[in-house]
Formats: C-alpha cells, sequence, structure tokens
C-alpha cells in the first residue's frame, strides 16, 4: 500500500494546487508605489480622486491625495421644465448655490491580507485628512413674464434671474440657465475633512490596479454652506461612498528611499 501512497500524491498535488488559484509567475514587486485614479460615488454626490501611494515599508503606505467632489442637498429633487416652452432645462426648485468641493490630503495605507496568487484579493484599510477648498457657485434660472400694458396690450419676456422666493404671480421659472452664468461670482470656503476605508484589490498583476473601496468621509466649515434656499443647510458633510479604482504600479524595490517626516511619524 504504502509503494502506491507517493503515485496517489503526485496526481492530487495538481489538483491541490489548482484549487488555490493558479500561481502568479509574475516577480513580485516588494516595494510597489502607486499613480491611481477613482470614480467615487457618494451618499450626497459624486466625484473623482487622484492618488499618489508612496511605499514606506513592505505593507505600508503613504498616500497624497487629491479629490474633486460635488455635493449635493439632501432636500434637491428636480423640477421637469413645462413643454410649453420647448425646453429640456431641467432645474432642482430652490436651488441658490452649486458647491463643489477639492480635497488635498495626507494620509495611510496598511496591508491586512496579502494576494498571493491570480485572481486574488488583498485587503487594505486606509485613512487621510487634509484641506477642503469648497466653490460655492450662484444657479441662474431663465424666467418667462408677461405683463398687460396700459392698452391691454400683452408683452411676454425671457430673463435670467437666480431664485427669489417672490415674483409676480405671471412670473414662472421655464428651467435652468447656463452653467457660466455666475463664474465671475465664486465664493472660496476653506475648510477640513477626514476619510477612512477599506480597499480590495483584485487584479490579476502586480503592475495594474483594480480596486473597489468603500468607506466615509467628514467634511467641516466654518459656516454654513448655502445650497437651499431654506434654513436647513450645513456646515458638517458626513458621507458614505464606494468607488472603483484603477491605475498603475510602480516598481521601486530597487531604489534607495530615504524616509520623510510623514513616514517615520506613520510606521510609528
Amino acid at each position: 500500500m504504502k509503494k502506491y501512497s507517493g503515485v496517489i500524491i503526485l496526481v492530487f498535488i495538481p489538483l491541490l494546487i489548482r484549487g488555490q488559484g493558479e500561481i502568479d509567475t509574475e516577480s513580485n514587486m516588494l516595494y510597489r508605489d502607486e499613480r491611481s485614479f477613482a470614480i467615487l460615488l457618494n451618499s450626497n454626490g459624486v466625484g473623482g480622486n487622484f492618488r499618489y501611494g508612496r511605499r514606506i515599508t513592505y505593507l505600508k503606505k503613504t498616500l497624497y491625495e487629491f479629490d474633486l467632489a460635488y455635493i449635493r442637498h439632501p432636500k434637491e429633487v428636480k423640477v421637469t421644465s413645462s413643454s410649453y416652452y420647448n425646453t429640456s432645462r431641467n432645474y432642482v426648485y430652490g436651488k441658490i448655490n452649486t458647491f463643489f468641493n477639492i480635497r488635498l490630503g495626507i494620509g495611510f495605507q496598511n496591508e491586512i491580507y496579502q494576494k498571493h496568487d491570480k485572481g486574488g484579493i488583498s485587503v487594505r484599510y486606509f485613512y487621510n485628512a487634509g484641506l477642503d477648498i469648497g466653490l460655492l457657485k450662484p444657479v441662474y434660472y431663465t424666467y418667462y413674464s408677461s405683463r398687460l400694458l396700459s392698452d391691454y396690450t400683452k408683452v411676454d419676456s425671457f430673463f435670467v434671474d437666480k431664485f427669489k422666493d417672490q415674483h409676480p404671480t405671471s412670473t414662472e421659472i421655464v428651467g435652468r440657465a447656463s452653467f457660466f452664468y455666475g463664474m465671475d461670482e465664486i465664493a472660496i470656503i476653506p475648510g477640513i475633512f477626514g476619510k477612512a476605508g477599506i480597499t480590495f484589490e483584485f487584479g490579476k498583476s502586480e503592475k495594474i490596479i483594480n480596486a473597489l473601496e468603500a468607506g466615509v468621509i467628514v467634511d467641516a466649515f466654518p459656516k454654513k454652506i448655502r445650497i437651499m434656499e431654506t434654513e436647513e443647510n450645513n456646515q458638517l458633510f458626513l458621507s458614505l461612498f464606494v468607488s472603483y479604482r484603477f491605475g498603475r504600479g510602480i516598481d521601486v524595490s530597487n531604489k534607495v528611499r530615504k524616509k520623510t517626516k510623514i513616514d517615520e511619524i506613520l510606521i510609528q
């Protein structure tokens, strides 16, 4: 019986290996920097992200990130323009400002589960914090107005204006005006933010990054951001996000790298 045991083992070894996944024969990049982009879907809007990840140890990176996010008010509801005016420029009734947020952050990433074969998944957690640069741009609407002259002649006209609670009864909103109205009135509102999340990277190559991320973002500003014509505007924004990340890994395993002060703090 013993003489057959070796044969049985040899027969099952390929099956066992196959069951564990296809072994990655590509040379592993132990020190891999990262340049990647992400498309974010937030609970209060959408956005994009650029990340440069600088490897500081085998499992840790320093993250330098740039976000551009469009933030919606929870009370926003789109209104369909009347077909009478032959326009498809829908609008949000009561919206007085469009709010974009630029985030500039520095953070840290740690790998907690490594990918050992093609088709595997690596798991990492990350967090970063930094500066918010809020951009508040006024929203303009196209209005229709009609009035009667002294001889009872009806005069129709169209004009562009910001949202107003009170208009003559003969005036109504036709639709939103061009986005470029109000570009010279943009207000800059600084703030701070913090972000934390988890990354699941599933790419088959160490050189190509494909990952899904999920987490939470908190943006804080010194005053309320007036997006809608209501008292219920916020200065603190808490949002959940999911994102798809793609990019390239950069092999720096042969480079002698000096640690920065940030790296030294994060390693501790």
